[in-house]
């Protein structure tokens, strides 16, 4: 026995019943546009908060791998000072180059130690030109190497320029522009507050953000420590972090409690004392980030949730309510042959391009409220295709959740019923 083909003629005619629902649907919307419009923004509230939180948790997700990517999973960074505890009075000045060297000398896999110091928020110039810069690094050799930065032109700083405290500087690429503009930094001297320093090298652009929508860490200069300690009078003995880099990434781990043993011993801290400094590898700043991140989608989540149950609500209510005014439109409906099943589709129609435009309309006002808080630095945005498809999900259910009911509720009514309620 042979599977019976599809009958033409029925299609045709399924095809028919549904755009006639459609169009029944969509003069339905026509003919009170006020109350559409209502239902089309407040769905639209909730959509745009769902947008700004789908393409800010992307967004800080994208920035938090930038971050790992550029600190380096070979690495880890040692702060002085407890900044986890933060004991009253505690000093943040606790590494010395004596530290530096025992950790150069003795500590197992470690290639790389790079002491540092900074000053924050120094005028440089260049003839007519001025930069605020926000930081001045003072770093030993090989700076540009150990943080895994490209020099777009120049050499790095060199032991040499370490030992002589040579008044040379490697140059960002935002201090650059603003003082070179597209010409080649290389040679000229500039001023760093009332020191005049030769660039003999320029880093590559990262494009990472640094705190704001305005400040990279691209804009900064980074000298030798020696000359930045005794150029600007600072204390020679002490600094502030050290970048240590390893050979063997797998082991970063081990590395790390073989460090902070050996800098307990040089600093002679007992048992129970806790640390006067602070190691931070690539996994912590992944694990704070990620934390950060899911603060965020909790917040944010919950925010854009009651938006959306809000909008739903109010698609709800008008839809009793316009039920209730269309009981002779309903009643007359039935009276010539119209199916419950037909009545349904027609209201859950109307639900469904009621949500749609807003979600189209959410959609466009998210990216804008997000375009506005990314210039302000408050979020960094990524727009991904899954915003439209998240945001068309949500409309649909919207329109299923919140509309099925007085969909429901239309097509149980009796006609007789209907034409005499719609009469009084």
């Amino acid at each position: 026995m042979t599977a019976a083909s599809p009958n033409p003629r029925r299609a045709l005619r399924i095809l028919r019943i549904l755009w006639r629902i459609q169009r029944m649907a969509l003069l339905a919307l026509s003919a009170h546009k006020a109350r559409s419009a209502f239902v089309i923004a407040a769905v639209a509230m909730g959509v745009a908060a769902l947008t700004v939180i789908v393409a800010s948790v992307d967004g800080a997700r994208r920035k938090a791998l930038e971050i790992v990517d550029f600190f380096g999973p070979d690495a880890v960074m040692v702060l002085g000072g407890d900044i986890e505890n933060r004991p009253v009075g505690q000093r943040v000045y606790t590494l010395t180059w004596a530290d530096a060297r025992a950790v150069s000398r003795s500590l197992p896999g470690a290639y790389a130690v790079l002491p540092m110091r900074s000053i924050r928020q120094i005028t440089l110039k260049y003839g007519n030109r001025n930069h605020e810069s926000p930081v001045v690094v003072g770093a030993t050799e090989n700076y540009a190497r150990a943080w895994n930065w490209p020099l777009a032109e120049g050499r790095d700083l060199s032991e040499e320029d370490v030992a002589r405290g040579a008044k040379v500087a490697l140059i960002g690429d935002e201090p650059a522009r603003q003082l070179f503009g597209d010409a080649s930094p290389l040679g000229r001297t500039i001023m760093v507050k009332n020191l005049p320093v030769q660039i003999v090298g320029r880093l590559a652009y990262r494009g990472l953000s640094g705190g704001g929508s305005d400040v990279t860490i691209d804009d900064r200069v980074i000298m030798p420590i020696t000359t930045l300690t005794q150029r600007f009078n600072l204390d020679r003995k002490y600094f502030r972090g050290l970048r240590v880099k390893f050979h063997d990434p797998a082991l970063i781990d081990t590395h790390k409690d073989n460090l902070r043993a050996l800098l307990r011993h040089l600093h002679h801290l007992g048992p129970t004392d806790n640390d006067d400094f602070t190691i931070i590898s690539a996994s912590e700043i992944l694990k704070f980030l990620t934390a950060f991140t899911g603060g965020l989608v909790a917040f944010l989540g919950i925010t854009a949730g009651v938006a959306i149950v809000v909008g739903g609500f109010v698609l709800a209510n008008l839809m009793f309510l316009s039920v209730s005014e269309r009981k002779v439109e309903i009643g007359l409906r039935k009276a010539v042959g119209a199916s419950g099943a037909a009545i349904t589709a027609q209201f859950l129609s109307e639900a469904l391009y009621l949500t749609l435009a807003g979600s189209l309309c959410g959609v466009a006002l998210g990216v804008a409220l997000g375009e506005s808080l990314s210039r302000l630095g408050l979020l960094q945005l990524r727009l991904s295709p899954k915003v439209f498809v998240l945001s068309l999900a949500a409309a649909v259910a919207i329109a299923l959740v919140f509309g099925l009911r007085p969909a429901r509720k239309a097509a149980a009514m009796d006609p007789i019923e209907a034409l005499r309620g719609g009469g009084d």
